[in-house]
């Protein structure tokens, strides 16, 4: 459901506009629902809803392994030890649509719809590109959107993307890298996949970070290039009829609203779609959901329709993803 919240104006008490005017609140609930079935925002961040002001995040070190005590020996104490943290402040959003007297007077319902759909599209549309634009911009520490600068930080201090992930245990002693220059390929895939599975908590304990997840801009190259190296049963780069055992392994999600490429090259981002969730890496709060008040305008006696609503993102543990292309310069290279 798209849980919006519908409201009046004071004073508003003709019947007979309210009856004009129902059928928007149909059309916007419907296309709202439409757009959250198509989003890929929750397949992607970690969904939380919140009555506070913030929400502060924290990552925990992992507990140390079993270890060998001998017959009759005491059991060893392992802790976890609290890691970084991060607090997100959801943002106020707002938007309005006017339905003038006269297209009331004339009934004019197809202009009416078109109005409704406009304003449906814009709040689907704006969540999505904010959140694409939020992730794909995530190899700096701000992202400017719309105008606005947004901060790009996960709970370490680094932005999302990073060569130099710290250990809170460890400090600079041990760091960590999601970020790498590299064209894409089969090979680059391998190794990005590798790399990911070495993902290790704050005091080198390895996570079974298990990537199944290729998220990708709409690019034509691009898409031919990925689905030819997970979607092939042969190897897609030898002639030598080599199996490829990255066949059935990854879920591909095409997000549109993305930027298209990072420094003029195209890219990859890897997940593990599971890590996401149960760690709470990505997390998008919806603090207010959709609110929309009508008013009439005393002046104009135009019918308005306002809406309101608060939601935020933020980046908490970055272990859930990687990013990869030939144009992140200060990436890790990786060779094919």
């Amino acid at each position: 459901m798209s849980g919006i919240i519908f409201s009046e104006g004071s004073g508003l008490n003709n019947g007979l506009i309210g009856k004009r005017l129902a059928p928007i609140k149909a059309i916007i609930n419907s296309n709202v629902e439409a757009f959250q079935q198509k989003s890929l925002i929750d397949k992607i961040y970690y969904m939380d809803t919140s009555k506070n002001w913030a929400e502060n995040y924290t990552i925990e070190t992992a507990l140390g392994n079993f270890q060998d005590v001998g017959e009759g020996g005491a059991t060893p104490q392992s802790e976890m030890q609290e890691g970084f943290d991060k607090t997100i402040a959801p943002r106020v959003w707002k938007n309005k649509f006017v339905v003038t007297k006269e297209m009331m007077d004339d009934m004019k319902i197809g202009k009416i719809k078109s109005k409704a759909n406009q304003f449906t599209t814009s709040y689907g549309r704006g969540r999505e590109a904010y959140a694409a634009r939020m992730l794909s911009g995530a190899t700096q520490a701000k992202v400017t959107f719309a105008g606005k600068t947004y901060d790009a930080t996960c709970a370490d201090g680094k932005p999302l993307f990073s060569v130099e992930h710290p250990s809170k245990t460890q400090g600079a002693k041990f760091k960590q890298s999601n970020m790498f220059k590299a064209e894409f390929s089969q090979s680059i895939l391998d190794q990005l996949q590798e790399k990911m599975q070495d993902f290790c908590d704050d005091d080198g304990n390895l996570l079974n970070v298990a990537p199944d997840t290729i998220i990708i801009p709409n690019s034509a190259k691009l898409k031919r290039a990925v689905f030819a190296a997970v979607g092939s049963e042969l190897d897609p780069e030898s002639n030598k009829n080599a199996m490829n055992f990255q066949l059935g392994l990854w879920n591909i999600l095409i997000w549109p609203y993305m930027d298209k490429k990072i420094g003029g090259e195209d890219y990859v981002i890897l997940a593990d779609s599971k890590f996401l969730q149960n760690y709470m890496c990505l997390p998008f709060i919806d603090r207010v959901p959709l609110t929309v008040t009508r008013y009439t305008d005393q002046n104009t006696d135009d019918e308005v329709f306002k809406g309101y609503a608060r939601y935020g993102l933020g980046f908490n543990n970055w272990r859930g993803l990687c990013i990869c292309g030939n144009g992140i310069s200060s990436g890790t290279p990786l060779t094919a």
